[in-house]
């Protein structure tokens, strides 16, 4: 099953960046896991991949997964769905939409087929008895969870740190499901020490599922590892005018794009925390870009608003 374009990962190189305020600073450096693929970007390439290769060994032609309606991951999985030869189903957290929006237009032209479920109904998306019942109804289905976090996304996300090759102190990576920093964690294997940062309001609950992902995974607790959970903006999705600011004059100073929902405010945690003194001034700190860019197009209406407010209260 070697039919992964596993080069693409190359293509995630390693730069130094600034921070607006800090420009004098240089140990700061960004892995842009963004430029791996096109389409199926950053952590989603990564978590992707080994579930790709065990739904190919397993002889099964279609994809099923959840997500909400701007989801990065059902992006993904429609991309890779097509590249890769697999049918793909995605139950989507809400009600229909009518026009379609961007993200899941996407999907449908990649052509998955997309499910509506009420939002009481979704809540039911990691329910075993739940998922085996529409593994019943969809035969040849390969179930991917919701932000494709599982023990194969565990595997992809852990060479994320064989791909360094720059001595450092810290890595950081925003926190939607904790796939990925269970990874990074993993790749670590107690080396260093890793900060995830929550885009979830009230995500305390993450710790116990990164702790789950990585004892699934291969049984073992690391302490070198801690999720911060003061930078979600009032939770998912949720942002305003100084979040919007600083990416304006992140991306200015070093011509890389973010979105407002993950890294935005996995880079905004940074900043604050170097201004807070977390870090020390001679450490090194890599931040994870992990993709997502795809979701600035449905966040366009809310940031003109917000800029608009600040705009009008000026």
């Amino acid at each position: 099953m070697s039919f992964i374009k596993t080069e693409l990962e190359k293509n995630a190189v390693i730069s130094p960046i600034k921070l607006p305020g800090f420009e004098e600073i240089k140990n700061i450096f960004i892995k842009r896991e963004d430029l791996i693929h096109p389409e199926i970007s950053g952590n989603k390439w990564r978590k992707l991949k080994y579930n790709l290769l065990e739904a190919g060994r397993l002889g099964k032609k279609t994809l099923l997964t959840f997500g909400g309606a701007f989801s990065n991951h059902i992006y993904a999985v429609a991309a890779a769905g097509e590249e890769y030869g697999f049918r793909t189903i995605g139950f989507i957290r809400g009600e229909e939409y009518h026009p379609l929006n961007t993200t899941l237009q996407f999907a449908s032209n990649k052509g998955m087929k997309l499910h509506y479920l009420n939002r009481k109904t979704y809540k039911n998306r990691n329910n075993k008895n739940f998922q085996e019942e529409l593994l019943k109804e969809f035969k040849d289905a390969y179930l991917v969870p919701e932000g494709g976090s599982n023990s194969f996304a565990v595997k992809g996300c852990a060479e994320i740190i064989g791909d360094i090759n720059i001595d450092f102190d810290y890595i950081c990576c925003a926190c939607g499901t904790g796939g990925t920093l269970a990874g990074i964690t993993v790749g670590l294997n107690g080396n260093k020490k890793a900060l995830g940062f929550s885009v979830l309001k009230g995500g305390g609950f993450l710790k116990d599922d990164v702790k789950k992902l990585i004892q699934n995974y291969n049984g073992k607790t690391y302490d070198n590892w801690d999720i911060n959970l003061d930078y979600h903006f009032g939770g998912y999705a949720k942002i305003n005018y100084e979040l919007i600011s600083f990416i304006n004059e992140f991306e200015k100073i070093n011509n890389i794009k973010l979105d407002p929902v993950y890294t935005g405010k996995l880079m905004f945690g940074i900043y604050d925390l170097i201004k807070k003194g977390f870090f020390k001034k001679e450490e090194k700190i890599i931040a994870i870009h992990t993709g997502g860019l795809q979701g600035n197009e449905g966040m366009k209406n809310k940031i003109e608003k917000v800029l608009a407010s600040h705009s009008s209260v000026s």
